[in-house]
């Protein structure tokens, strides 16, 4: 780790400190997208990764691997993986083990492992092998998506993957869930409108709401037959839906999809809630604003228009929102986001929420400019420690994209 008061100035407030945990200057490192599951509940360690951009890795890199920061050892880091293909990981909810996917997977075939490990990396184990398809169907599995989510409860994770067998044009994209006590996995949900799926658990410990998964649905999008995306979204925008891990229960979240306000492609839940966040661009006025919602039964797709839906507006009293990433600490009582202006390297903001569904963020305070270039492979994706004392972020201020940490934002 290395103190960096150089990225703080006279806008950042009095008691917190900026330090870089990764300085290689041949091998760029980052964190892992901030919708993750990847702190232990404590607040004190956590993954990133290194030979990795700010979307993920490729799965053939031998110089990409996983490690734990531990920040009651001086953000101290060692390796968690030792597998090319190493992906997906997540954190147990009780904080004992990490999940992570081996892939080695091609389209139409190879083969998708899922492992765990203890946080010390002892107890190595293999819980699934999928190398003659998914059981009962015979589909192969490519394209693995590079986050897993895991059910409150421990007993499930969800990733997204490639249906198709290279052949077939308009093969759908589907969501993969595994019964961790059973070693099985199901196809919940496919189609062809699902290739950017972002699933995520609720992290509520409610028994049914741990089953609902949070996923993204990027209508008039098309790609080839080797699962390659050619056009990612249509001109409406995506949608975001619940569904319970068992493919029943299709709900839609008040978002977008009305030719004016659409959705960006970042949400999140909020905390333990069954409120999530999203972040979406207006064309009228032109703002890109922080949304919280609740969802409502599927409608056909009508994304603000949902009846039913409830939503709140969480940035309407800063003036001019320009907010793409963020995230909430597990309480749902507080917030860190960037901002634009990119052209002048970006900002980041801490904030608190109130009431869910009816309060405003409040007393924003700006904590830096992260001078990140904001190219898509070193975008900011500002999150926050479950306990919301510690702020992490990337940059490539220094030339090379590098894993950044904010202490002290317990006294904000």
């Amino acid at each position: 780790m290395r103190l960096r008061p150089d990225l703080l100035d006279a806008k950042s407030p009095h008691g917190i400190e900026i330090i870089q945990l990764t300085a290689d200057p041949d091998v760029p490192s980052s964190h892992i997208y901030m919708e993750a599951q990847i702190f232990t509940p404590d607040s004190k360690r956590f993954l990133l990764h290194r030979s990795a951009h700010a979307h993920g890795s490729s799965k053939d890199d031998p110089r990409h691997q996983y490690l734990v920061c531990d920040t009651d050892n001086g953000c101290s880091l060692h390796l968690i993986t030792h597998e090319v293909g190493a992906t997906a990981p997540s954190i147990s909810p009780d904080g004992t083990f990490v999940y992570y996917l081996v892939d080695e997977t091609k389209v139409g075939g190879g083969r998708l492992t899922l492992k765990r490990v203890a946080l010390d990396g002892s107890e190595r184990q293999t819980i699934v092998v999928l190398d003659r398809g998914i059981p009962g169907t015979g589909v192969c599995p490519s394209k693995i998506y590079p986050l897993s989510t895991t059910s409150s409860d421990g007993k499930r994770l969800a990733t997204a993957a490639f249906l198709g067998d290279g052949t077939t044009d308009d093969a759908p994209f589907g969501l993969l869930v595994f019964d961790l006590e059973r070693a099985e996995v199901a196809v919940p949900l496919e189609g062809q409108t699902w290739c950017n799926l972002h699933p995520q658990y609720c992290r509520s410990t409610d028994p049914e709401a741990s089953h609902d998964i949070m996923i993204q649905e990027n209508h008039d999008n098309s790609h080839d037959a080797q699962g390659l995306v050619i056009n990612l979204v249509g001109g409406l925008g995506a949608d975001i839906h619940l569904i319970r891990d068992d493919g029943t229960d299709f709900r839609d979240l008040p978002w977008g999809r009305d030719g004016n306000e659409f959705c960006q492609g970042h949400q999140c839940w909020r905390g333990r809630s069954r409120w999530a966040i999203t972040s979406t661009g207006t064309r009228e006025p032109r703002e890109a604003q922080l949304i919280e919602g609740m969802a409502a039964k599927h409608a056909g797709h009508i994304g603000i228009a949902t009846p039913g839906g409830l939503r709140n507006d969480l940035s309407r009293q800063f003036p001019r929102p320009d907010f793409y990433h963020f995230a909430t600490d597990i309480e749902g009582g507080r917030l860190i986001t960037d901002a634009g202006p990119a052209s002048e390297g970006g900002r980041i903001f801490f904030a608190h929420l109130g009431t869910p569904g009816a309060d405003t963020a409040t007393r924003w305070t700006y904590l830096l400019n992260p001078h990140s270039s904001w190219h898509k492979t070193a975008h900011v994706h500002p999150f926050l420690s479950p306990d919301g004392s510690t702020g992490f972020f990337n940059s490539d201020e220094s030339g090379v994209l590098q894993a950044y940490m904010v202490r002290g934002l317990e006294s904000l």
